[in-house]
């Protein structure tokens, strides 16, 4: 088992000239010269799947936008860079490495979908890469690459929800990330503007509207977009050269926690996790071992006797986990299992917008639960309080936070049953997290180390950073306050 450079290069690529003298350009071409139906073919045929989180066929999500387009609106493709997934650092390490082939394959589904604009979307903190991105498009309008398609850049915030897909094309309209119910192939972008051709705010009812008044959109992530530009120049069968039948490709993996060293490569898809996290993490630390795994914030912990699972969706599906972003959190027998469980669980309570209350209440309700396992403050009866909350959090849910909350959440307590509470130096003291038992989105990895984005330690449940909350939920605090979306913006 080997690191694998198809997605992920091997060196960074520097210029436009010299991805064309690599080959760069030729999927582009070919899809343009072939035309939508031969190119979601093609797709079809390699078995790609998003590389977001969902793993949703890729063929497919194209096909039933191209079903569902406007006869009188262009249909928009998104560029969704909001990476913010706890543990994953691979699309960003992807736009560092060679944002020409990300954007060939954006390019790609503009051709296919007939879109007159292309929207990239990645948070207003990700300094680095929108360097590389707005430098690389520049190149390639220079070359001719986007004939006349507009391009558009949408710095956004650093809430967690800006990555799911309606939340992020809410932001495109400079509102806040708050998701929607429809699908963005059945409502993307919105077609009223003001005269100064931004979006109109739209009341709270507007975004969930079910007719609404936008074309479908198309979203697809950054590694998927890399994926894409690959299989048009390569073929599809080329392209399941490695991985498996029904999981073909690669995969681009983040391994971080307790190992030797933390980073982001590309493997094939069945590799076994073990594996990764071996070769990519060193193994566990000295006189360690890895206990568990933690997959971002979305899918269940993986205990130790499944750690030899395959990385394909079937596999970890059968496992009672998800692949989801290939972001994994490793565990040795020496972490904090009780803390981590409520690091986990504020992560998720804080991020939920809180237009499903009870996300956000029963949310609260659990991380202030089990922070009083840890301050030795909990009632008799706590474990059925948690799992009373647990059973009602995904009540009228339309995002999946809910969901992950009951799942990811749901699994750590349930291995923390089976585990002995560590003893504190002072029981009854208020619990404070760190960044060692929190659960924090990465701001970088550097000589092998993670480092996380500490502020979030200070964020409320009202998305405020204020010394206290103020009880009132983001979608009712933040409803009509626009979002600074230019990428010149504070």
């Amino acid at each position: 088992m080997t690191v694998l450079h198809r997605v992920l290069d091997e060196t960074p690529c520097t210029d436009l000239r010299a991805y064309i003298a690599a080959g760069g350009g030729l999927g582009l071409a070919g899809a343009r010269e072939a035309g939508p139906g031969d190119v979601i073919a093609t797709l079809e045929a390699s078995g790609l799947r998003g590389r977001g989180g969902a793993g949703f066929p890729t063929a497919l999500k194209w096909r039933s936008i191209l079903e569902n387009s406007s006869t009188t609106m262009p249909t928009a493709v998104v560029m969704n860079g909001a990476e913010g997934e706890p543990s994953t650092f691979k699309d960003r390490t992807i736009i560092r490495n060679n944002p020409y082939r990300v954007i060939e394959g954006a390019l790609v589904a503009c051709s296919v979908v007939g879109a007159s604009e292309l929207v990239i979307c990645m948070k207003r903190s990700f300094s680095t890469e929108w360097d590389r991105v707005t430098t690389a498009v520049a190149e390639c309008v220079d070359s001719g690459w986007f004939d006349s398609l507009k391009v558009r850049f949408v710095a956004g915030p650093d809430a967690y929800l800006f990555g799911e897909e309606t939340a992020l094309l809410e932001v495109a309209e400079q509102r806040q990330p708050f998701p929607r119910v429809t699908p963005p192939w059945r409502r993307g972008l919105d077609s009223d503007r003001d005269d100064d051709g931004t979006p109109a705010l739209a009341e709270l009812a507007s975004p969930v509207d079910a007719a609404g008044s936008g074309a479908p959109a198309l979203v697809n992530n950054v590694e998927t977009f890399a994926n894409v530009a690959l299989i048009m120049r390569h073929g599809a069968p080329w392209f399941r050269e490695v991985g498996t039948a029904d999981s073909p490709g690669t995969i681009v993996c983040t391994v971080v926690g307790d190992v030797r060293r933390h980073g982001v490569a590309e493997f094939a898809m069945g590799t076994p996790l073990r594996s990764v996290i071996d070769e990519l993490g060193g193994g566990a630390l000295p006189d360690r071992r890895v206990i568990a795994v933690l997959p971002g914030a979305s899918s269940a912990v993986i205990g130790e006797s499944k750690l030899d699972t395959a990385l394909t969706h079937e596999a970890m599906r059968a496992a009672g986990t998800a692949l989801g972003s290939a972001g994994f959190r490793c565990l040795d027998d020496q972490a904090d299992l009780f803390a981590l469980t409520h690091g986990t669980a504020r992560f998720l309570a804080v991020e939920s917008c809180g237009q499903c209350s009870p996300c956000k209440e029963d949310g609260v309700a659990i991380t202030t639960l089990l922070a009083s396992l840890l301050d030795g403050t909990a009632p008799p009866d706590v474990e059925r309080v948690i799992a009373d909350h647990l059973s009602t959090v995904t009540n009228e849910a339309r995002c999946s936070l809910a969901t992950q909350e009951q799942i990811v959440v749901g699994s750590l307590v349930a291995m923390c049953a089976t585990a002995a509470m560590p003893a504190r130096v002072d029981p009854e003291a208020t619990f404070a997290l760190s960044d060692l038992n929190a659960l924090l989105p990465l701001v970088d990895i550097v000589d092998g180390v993670a480092l996380y984005d500490s502020d979030h330690l200070g964020k409320q449940p009202d998305w405020s950073h204020e010394p206290t909350d103020t009880g009132s939920f983001p979608a009712q605090r933040l409803q009509g306050t626009p979002v600074d979306t230019d990428l010149s913006g504070p």
